[in-house]
This record gives C-alpha cells, structure tokens and sequence, in this order.
C-alpha cells in the first residue's frame, strides 16, 4: 500500500502564518426542522381542536345522563383538549416534508448530573421568584382545577385527577410548549448588538403562552409565577437539549401543589406522589429517547 508524504519545507520556502480559526457557529444541532410560522398556527388550531373535542366529549355526557361540570366529564375534558394540542403539534411537524423524529420534540438522553443540575437551578429560581412575587402581591387562594375534578368527593376522583395533573399534564403540556412551540419559535434569528438573541426571545413568548394557557384552570394572580415557569422550563429544554428534566420538573410542582396546597398530605405521601408520578412519565416517554444524542455541551 502506498501513502503520499507529507509536504516538505525548506529554509528558502517561508511557512505560512496559519490563519486565524472562524468563529464557531451556535450549536443548532437539536432545533427541529419545522418553521416559525408553525408555532402560532398550532396555537389557534389547537385552540380550536381542543375547545372542540371538549364539546363533544360534554355532548356525550349529556346524552348518558352526566352534567357537564361533574368531575368524570372534566377530567375527560381536559384530557383531550390537551390531546388535541398534541395532535395539532404533530400534524403541524409531519406537514414539512418529512416525518418528524422523537428527538426533535427533545426526547433525547441526557447526562444524569446534567439533567439534576438544570433541575436544581430551574426549580430553585422558580420557587425563589415565586416567593418574592408572592410577598410583593400577598398572593394567596388555590388552584381551580382540582376541585373542578372533584379531589374530594371520592378515590376514583382523587386517582384520575393525580393521573392527570401529575403525569398527563406534564407530558402533553411539555411536548407542545417546550417540544413544538418553543423549537419553532428559536429558528428565528433576532440579531442585537451582534448577539443573536432569538432563543431568549422563544423562550419568552413560550412562557407567555404557557401562562396564558391556565387562564381557565388556574387564578389570575398565578399567571405570572406561571409563565416564569414556562421561561424556566425553555431554559433547561436549550441548555441541556433534552425534555425530560423539563417534564420532572413540571410533575414535580404540579405533585407538590396537589399534594401540599390542596390535599394537605404529608411530606412522605407528597414524596410517594412526587416519586410515582416520575417513574410513570419515564416509564411511558423514555422508550422515545435518541440513544445516539451527544450530551449537552458546557455553557
């Protein structure tokens, strides 16, 4: 086998000076394929789906004899109005010419430290601005949602309400904001003072819209709280290119606020509660995972 020798160099032949290394361009290796346009076209449609199938699901409790507002009906209410945004999310992928791939909604493996670390900040931060907030406005009340879905007027309540605000919520919420929405609305470049900072401003109007989303379901003095939660989870969905850590930790609040503020358990059945609701998730959502994800670089 022959190889070619490297070059050589002699007194009379001046080496030249190696030219400086370009600037290395930012990391888009995990924005998905779909356009901006998309993001507030899957909003209003999957509004419109969402609101829809509600109705229908509330017509077909009336015609077998349910009222509307009882707990069975909303929370199958709420279950596909959900389902409708995911749906909606996923036609909006699918239509770009390709089909679309689990990573590209962000179920992607991640560095166990790297995913504990991102949640520790994130969740501190949110309940540290949260309290001040709290003190600034003597914010005070409950959330609305679990008592429309009847967590005290029987276990078979108790259980579909947990289901669905500890598991269900925090994966099709997750998967629309943070997944489609926010990996729609980070392809746009907004350049300032040589910065792009479009990523920051995704992550913005994500939490907005994810404020705005629990109008119906929560007071209005949380809205904010709220859409800081919203911003936080966009953050760790860039930093660490992975939805999981942003679905622990929505599961993880939404199990201490039904456990704490409305059933008033203690701290080992919130624990029981908090520790089942993740496991369920990850049972469910890990088997999406890319085995082949590079892990997140250092920021």
């Amino acid at each position: 086998m022959s190889s070619v020798p490297p070059p050589q160099t002699t007194p009379s032949q001046p080496v030249a000076a190696s030219a400086p290394m370009p600037a290395r361009p930012p990391d888009t290796s995990d924005e998905p394929p779909w356009p901006v346009w998309t993001a507030p076209a899957a909003v209003g449609v999957g509004l419109v789906v969402g609101v829809l199938a509600s109705v229908f699901v509330a017509g077909i409790g009336a015609v077998l004899g349910a009222k509307t507002t009882s707990p069975g009906v909303t929370l199958v209410s709420d279950i596909v109005f959900d389902l409708g945004f995911v749906a909606t999310a996923l036609y909006f992928a699918s239509a770009q010419g390709r089909r679309p791939r689990p990573s590209d909604f962000g179920y992607r493996r991640v560095a166990l430290s790297v995913a504990a670390a991102a949640f520790a900040i994130a969740g501190v931060s949110y309940y540290l601005v949260t309290a001040i907030y709290s003190a600034l406005v003597n914010l005070h009340g409950t959330d609305k949602l679990p008592k429309d879905l009847g967590v005290g007027t029987s276990t078979a309540a108790l259980v579909g309400a947990a289901i669905f605000v500890c598991v269900i919520a925090p994966i099709a919420e997750e998967f629309f904001f943070r997944g489609f929405i926010f990996g729609a609305l980070r392809r746009a470049r907004v350049r300032v003072a040589g910065h792009n900072i479009g990523t920051w401003l995704a992550a913005i109007e994500t939490g907005i819209l994810f404020g705005i989303a629990h109008t119906g379901s929560a007071s209005a003095q949380y809205l904010i709280p709220l859409g800081f939660l919203g911003f936080v989870l966009c953050i760790v969905r860039w930093k660490t290119r992975s939805l999981y850590p942003c679905m622990a930790l929505h599961s993880v609040n939404n199990s201490i606020a039904l456990g704490y503020n409305e059933l008033h358990w203690n701290g080992a059945e919130i624990v029981v509660l908090v520790v089942g609701s993740v496991a369920v998730i990850a049972a469910l959502t890990l088997p999406l995972a890319s085995r082949n994800t590079a892990p997140a670089p250092a920021s």
